[in-house]
């Protein structure tokens, strides 16, 4: 997706080796004009696929899920991180690493908006080391649910989370695939799925 990359390349912030800062137009200031863009391009991807529900991971997630689930015409859900009194107490749970914050967190989401007659798309702003997507495929394997793919947005080519989410025979489906990215000469670089995917 060339405009997704164009505004990468333009106002993304390079952090050492491995942290990206989007959050100009992505994950904190949302740009709602390239955010229906990321929701078309996916939508477009999975249409004929059957997907009933998009599903993804509070908060980053949120946007681009909430517009792919627009343009599929079906309900987005988001897993929640904390508890809370409303929240249904029958849920499905899995416990997601982030190495970012360096903890463990549970999700949960409840069983009354996913179950077995559902095909769900997953859809994460990020993929880097794969845990929270390997949470959101745990809930739907536990609510009989089938799994169209995974749609990212951002997926860190040079880490290992997206081989390893492949290798589990998920479709993943990458809008900016970052090949590699230096924070010393302000440079990032990028591979088209095909390449990634050899």
């Amino acid at each position: 997706m060339e405009l997704l990359k164009s505004r990468i390349i333009s106002e993304g912030r390079i952090i050492g080796t491995d942290i990206l800062k989007v959050d100009s137009f992505l994950n904190h200031q949302i740009d709602p004009l390239i955010m229906e863009e990321i929701g078309k391009a996916f939508a477009k991807e999975f249409s004929g696929e059957g997907i009933t529900k998009v599903l993804t991971i509070e908060s980053s997630g949120i946007a681009p899920a909430l517009s792919t689930a627009r343009f599929l015409g079906v309900p987005a859900i988001f897993a929640r991180k904390t508890t809370s009194r409303n929240l249904d107490t029958d849920t499905y749970v899995s416990t997601v690493h982030s190495f970012t914050k360096g903890t463990d967190y549970v999700i949960r989401v409840s069983k009354r908006y996913l179950d077995n007659k559902d095909v769900v798309l997953l859809i994460d702003d990020f993929l880097a080391k794969g845990c929270a997507l390997k949470g959101l495929i745990d809930v739907v394997a536990q609510s009989g649910a089938k799994l169209a793919g995974a749609g990212i947005v951002i997926e860190k080519g040079f880490q290992e989370g997206g081989d390893l989410i492949r290798s589990m025979g998920i479709r993943v489906h990458s809008l900016a695939i970052i090949n590699e990215m230096s924070e010393k000469e302000n440079q990032i670089s990028f591979k088209d799925e095909d390449d990634f995917k050899k």
